[in-house]
């Protein structure tokens, strides 16, 4: 049987090998495709400024807009003193070039850093502060740099990431060719930057040998084209990156591309009164936002649309007009200064700050359109860093609070051509609100609480804050429509303690309470969870128990359900002294020292930095002296421990 099996075998190969076989048909020869490659981003800024010329570079760590304003003023400086230069954001380039920039002949790196949060970078500061933090070994000695820093000095860490971004190109080896500037927003940020300016530009001239033109002439960065006959359908109506992204939701969602989220609940929290405090629920469903305790929620708020309206009339135009600012600079990353083709309502509504009071630059500015010598004058003093042209800015403008249209009003001569205007308001900046709930009770619904700001200024004007007044007229219908808020979610670092187990004091006055509304709902989840949970200590404060004391139902319910194992509530003006939530700590310092020093507690901190937050923290201290038996400098030092190791946590804000 294998004999007969193994020569069929053979012979089966050999049929196989011998039979004639087709050819294989050859395959069609298809022509190749010339398709170009995908568009890529610039990122080598040194390529960039070879190409354009450019010998100075003025990166800005920016989450406000500001520090982004101040570089491209610097970047325009540098025209008057035959140098160029360009603005760029760190995030957009590969900041390991930066050893680079001596390829160019004088060349200087500025650097307009502000500090966010407790000391933080700005998000879009986040990849060069950890690329300056992980590369020692990196040589800078042939880089020229010089730092501005924007801060606040009532937060704990003032200007820590320009400090840090000063010292750490010095430790690289890198020439710091002008003192470090620190702008204070707590004093008067303007002032700041427009002395550390006047004394920066003359440092440059000397270390490069150059001299000012002399020319003060205006340097207009854009172009304006009148669109007569456009698509509607390519017009940008608000959105801030993707034409029709309002219409068209995708995810994910972020400070270029925020969700439209509908308002399901606008109430107002105050019993009485002459604020209003509000309450409002943005519902998530569908787009995979997902938030924690703690986090914030960025709104992106419009003008009012009779400032919007006045603004119009004032300058005799029509706002319904499309247009583009188109930059003149080509080679710029920054096309425009905001979406375009657009329209001037919609660029003066949603785009614009309309609202805050003028920087000196653009006083300077407009000074040239003012008809009447006596107006021309007294812009251009304000604009100046004389002593009388300061004090003039401070009391005209900011102590006024005179915004772009009051100056109008108030100077009838001084009429702008209103792209001009377009180009130097700065941008309408998202509000970030601590989020008032927790994901774990609400993963669809994001809670917001906050206070309609209202004001009459020393003119005589009723002045509104931009988004909190948007958000009260936010209805939940609206002629049958639901209301929407564009809003996006920024991750914090105020978090509750990773063991449930670890007791948390809360402290957070007014609507400081908002990130302890979500501390105190998931608490509670985590009890019904049946897990245990440490205690659980409120220190709230407002003006009068039968006015203004917020959430009282739901924190007294939290307190019954033990959620709460200490509710202490102080009630400033109803009684003859003010008796604040840091008279209450005192109160109870037995408690709060035991929970600290012996219990390992989280203590939170929510509110005002300028006046609560200090006080909080000098009752702190006082009661680490007397229950520590502690020197000043001692308690001092336990409490810097204390928020070292993440045990004391401030959600603050000016």
């Amino acid at each position: 049987i294998l004999d007969l099996f193994l020569f069929s075998l053979i012979v089966g190969i050999i049929i196989y090998y011998f039979m004639p076989r087709k050819e294989p048909e050859p395959l069609p020869e298809f022509k190749k495709l010339d398709t170009p490659p995908p568009a890529t981003r610039e990122t080598s800024f040194i390529e960039k400024m070879k190409k354009t010329g450019k010998n100075i570079i003025v990166f800005y760590g920016s989450q406000t807009g500001t520090a982004e304003e101040f570089a491209n003023r610097l970047s325009k400086d540098a025209q008057r003193y035959g140098m160029k230069g360009m603005a760029a954001d760190p995030e957009e380039y590969d900041m390991g070039e930066l050893s680079r920039l001596s390829e160019i002949e004088n060349s200087l790196a500025i650097f307009c850093m502000a500090t966010y949060g407790e000391g933080d970078p700005t998000d879009n500061a986040q990849d060069f502060y950890d690329w300056l933090q992980e590369n020692d070994d990196e040589d800078l000695s042939k880089l020229n740099y010089t730092v501005f820093a924007l801060g606040n000095k009532t937060y704990e860490h003032y200007n820590a990431m320009g400090k840090y971004v000063d010292k750490r190109l010095a430790e690289l080896g890198a020439t710091r060719i002008f003192d470090l500037g620190l702008g204070d927003d707590d004093g008067n940020l303007e002032e700041d930057f427009v002395s550390w300016r006047e004394q920066f530009w003359p440092a440059v001239c000397e270390h490069f040998g150059v001299e000012a033109s002399g020319d003060e002439s205006s340097i207009r960065q854009y172009e304006l084209q009148e669109h007569t006959d456009i698509n509607m359908n390519k017009v940008f109506t608000g959105e801030f990156s993707r034409l029709k992204s309002f219409e068209i939701q995708k995810p994910p969602f972020d400070s270029k591309n925020p969700f439209l989220a509908p308002v399901t609940v606008n109430r107002k929290l105050n019993k009485a009164g002459d604020r209003h405090l509000m309450h409002l629920e943005l519902d998530i469903t569908g787009s995979k936002i997902r938030y924690e305790s703690g986090d914030h929620v960025a709104v992106f708020p419009t003008n009012d649309s009779a400032l919007v309206n006045k603004l119009g009339q004032i300058l005799g135009v029509d706002l319904d007009v499309v247009i583009s600012l188109n930059n003149l600079d080509e080679e710029s990353n920054k096309k425009h200064p905001f979406p375009c083709p657009t329209s001037y309502r919609t660029a003066l509504t949603h785009y614009l700050d309309i609202t805050h009071p003028p920087r000196t630059n653009v006083l300077y500015e407009l000074a040239q359109y003012a008809s009447d010598p006596k107006h021309q004058e007294t812009l251009r003093k304000m604009a100046s860093s004389s002593p009388e042209g300061k004090a003039l800015y401070q009391n005209w403008v900011l102590d006024a609070c005179r915004n772009i249209l009051a100056i109008l009003e108030d100077m009838p001569s001084l009429r702008p051509p209103i792209d001009h205007l377009c180009e130097l308001l700065p941008r309408l900046q998202a509000r970030y609100y601590s989020i008032a709930s927790s994901s774990k009770v609400h993963p669809n619904s994001i809670h917001i609480c906050a206070v309609v700001v209202e004001y009459t200024t020393k003119t005589g004007r009723l002045n509104k804050g931009v988004a909190t007044n948007w958000l009260k007229n936010k209805l939940v219908t609206d002629n049958g429509h639901k209301s929407t808020v564009p809003m996006y979610i920024r991750k914090s670092q105020f978090r509750l303690p990773f063991k449930a187990t670890s007791p948390v004091i809360m402290i957070g006055p007014g609507t400081g309470i908002a990130p302890f509304m979500g501390f105190i709902q998931e608490r509670g989840w985590l009890k019904e969870q049946g897990k245990e949970v440490g205690e659980t200590v409120l220190y709230f404060g407002c003006r009068h128990k039968n006015e203004d004391y917020i959430y009282q139902e739901e924190l007294e319910e939290a307190e019954k359900n033990n959620v709460l194992t200490q509710l202490n509530v102080a009630f400033s003006r109803d009684q003859e002294h003010k008796i604040y939530v840091q008279h209450l700590l005192k109160n109870n310092k037995e408690n709060i020292w035991k929970l600290v020093h012996s219990e390992n507690a989280h203590i939170y901190i929510c509110g005002d930095a300028r006046n609560m937050a200090k006080d909080v923290q000098t009752a702190l201290h006082e009661i680490a002296e007397e229950l520590g038996g502690m020197t000043r400098t001692q308690a001092t030092d336990y409490i810097k421990k204390l928020m070292t190791k993440g045990r004391y946590s401030q959600d603050v804000w000016s």
